[in-house]
């Protein structure tokens, strides 16, 4: 079964004894991760490639079992493509754009995810979390066998966490018994229950919503397309809505919304589950259930992500309904924005204070999140028959008038945050320029002659021209940037002056090392460049 491939193939870091056990005194760390999963990995694997050592403590020995989290998104691959397994990713997952929705027995409409060629990688995929966390686990063994200081225990688990200004004390357990060990800095990617968070006293603001959804991984030979298909009051009468979704290996996610009020060990006999996919799937389809589970919309986070030196990213720090894709994917943009950062503050490059901006924009992009999640969760879920009259009328008009289409709520799918506002952006002196490359925005894909930009913004500060001059190489605070110098005379797709130019005539951008923008320009300003770099490094 697929379920046994997830709990015995993947147990990659099996429990062992390490030095710091037997010390007399505990050993001090630069920088300690608490939790592997999807993010504790990025964060790891980044902060290991930037030179940083980095000490992960797992509870578990490998690799979780179930599928959980099944969509990444472009932004995510991206940030995996900067650290080398994109194409991996890529390779394994199942690629789609297409979404349909339907009302009942009819289809109201379909959209397209990413409508625009010049991209290297698509909308999303989807892939199996265990996959995902392979993959990146994988390429942290490759990184360290290249010398990347990256140290993985398994089964050691965070009990006792103490705070002081100078560092982290945290006791450990595991099969041998427990020990003491000291950090710099904590980053906890321990998930929704956080032991980290727990140990300080640390909780949730947000709502929880009354409903429960059933869901199943179904390994099948079908003959569905690969696309999102969601119907709210499907005819099958399986739930309120339903979702399917292909994954790789010919297996199937299926969500059923059952209503809050269930017996949650009833519905989860195979029998129950069997029914409900029978009632979707028809008589004449035979398949295996590899995985089932029930969870209730949660939309929630921590008032502040950083807490002294204790550092909170993905479901240690906020919790979004599944629909949307929002969850690991906005924890991976998390440790994307935190990683940079934290190697600045440590090696005395930037002030402390630069990863209160990771508390700032982070919380943002969850903000963010949860707003784009409540409302979907309102629309899925009705809370009163004349909010359900209103939600069923959107549909009946969306079938036929397009004016009523953004209305309709499944789920708006994951797009990275724009930190608008940010105190690291500089000033947008560009005002021809495109919105979606403003000051705070993610920069947007497109082909080169020799690749992808993206390829060319490898994690470090750069300054990309179109059709300016500028230096090859400036540093200002101890930080070097390079030049990336492109001609829109020579792009015949048009992309780099659809998203970089606008009606401008030529653009300097300053670029952080996640790839967002700080600052643009019509031409190069040494000192106005200069500005913008103290300010990207919380020094202006």
């Amino acid at each position: 079964m697929l379920q046994d491939r997830y709990t015995l193939a993947f147990r990659e870091y099996p429990y062992a004894r390490c030095a710091d056990q037997d010390a007399v005194a505990p050993v001090r760390h630069p920088v300690v991760i608490v939790g592997g999963g999807p993010v504790g990995m990025t964060a790891a694997l980044d902060l290991g490639l930037k030179g940083v050592p980095v000490l992960v403590l797992d509870d578990h020995e490998g690799i979780g079992m179930g599928s959980r989290a099944i969509c990444i998104a472009k932004r995510s691959l991206e940030i995996a493509d900067r650290l080398g397994c994109g194409t991996e990713l890529l390779d394994r997952g199942v690629v789609w754009n297409l979404g349909k929705v339907f009302h009942r027995d009819r289809k109201v409409f379909e959209f397209n995810l990413l409508p625009e060629a010049g991209h290297r990688y698509p909308a999303f995929i989807n892939l199996q979390q265990p996959y995902f966390e392979k993959a990146l686990v994988d390429r942290i063994r490759a990184a360290k066998a290249a010398g990347a200081p990256i140290e993985i225990r398994g089964r050691n688990r965070v009990e006792g966490v103490t705070t002081a200004e100078g560092g982290v004390t945290l006791d450990v357990l595991t099969p041998d018994g427990p020990y003491t060990i000291d950090a710099d800095w904590v980053i906890a990617c321990d998930g929704a229950g956080s032991p980290v968070r727990n140990a300080l006293g640390l909780g949730f603001e947000g709502r929880v919503f009354e409903d429960s959804f059933l869901i199943a991984d179904v390994k099948m030979d079908a003959p569905f397309p690969t696309e999102r298909r969601f119907w709210f009051d499907p005819p099958f009468k399986s739930g309120s809505s339903a979702l399917l979704h292909k994954q790789p290996d010919n297996v199937w996610r299926l969500d059923f919304q059952i209503g809050w009020h269930v017996d949650r060990e009833k519905e989860l006999r195979d029998e129950n589950v069997r029914a409900r996919i029978d009632e979707m799937l028809g008589p004449d389809i035979a398949y295996e259930v590899v995985w089932k589970s029930i969870y209730t919309f949660q939309c929630r986070r921590m008032k502040t992500f950083r807490h002294g030196r204790v550092l909170f990213a993905g479901d240690s720090a906020h919790q979004v309904s599944p629909f949307g894709a929002r969850g690991a994917n906005s924890g991976v943009q998390d440790v994307d924005n935190l990683a940079w950062k934290l190697t600045l503050v440590l090696d005395g490059t930037a002030p402390e204070s630069l990863l209160d901006t990771y508390a700032a924009e982070r919380e943002m992009a969850a903000d963010e999140n949860i707003l784009n999640s409540t409302r979907a969760t309102d629309f899925i879920t009705p809370k009163s028959e004349t909010s359900k009259l209103f939600r069923d009328a959107v549909l009946e008009l969306s079938e036929r008038y397009p004016f009523a289409r953004p209305l309709v709520n499944s789920g708006r799918l994951s797009v990275p945050c724009t930190y608008d506002g940010s105190a690291l952006n500089g000033e947008d002196a560009l005002p021809e320029g495109p919105p979606r490359s403003r000051p705070g925005s993610p920069c947007p894909d497109l082909p080169l002659d020799d690749g992808f930009l993206l390829d060319r913004l490898d994690g470090r500060f750069h300054l990309l021209t179109v059709d300016a001059e500028a230096p090859e190489r400036l540093e200002e605070a101890g930080v070097a940037v390079t030049r990336l110098a492109l001609s829109a005379r020579d792009d015949l797709s048009g992309a780099l002056a659809a998203r970089y130019l606008g009606e401008a005539g030529a653009a300097v951008y300053l670029i952080r090392p996640d790839q967002h923008v700080v600052a643009r320009w019509p031409a190069y300003d040494d000192g106005a460049v200069r500005r913008a770099l103290r300010r990207a490094l919380a020094r202006e």
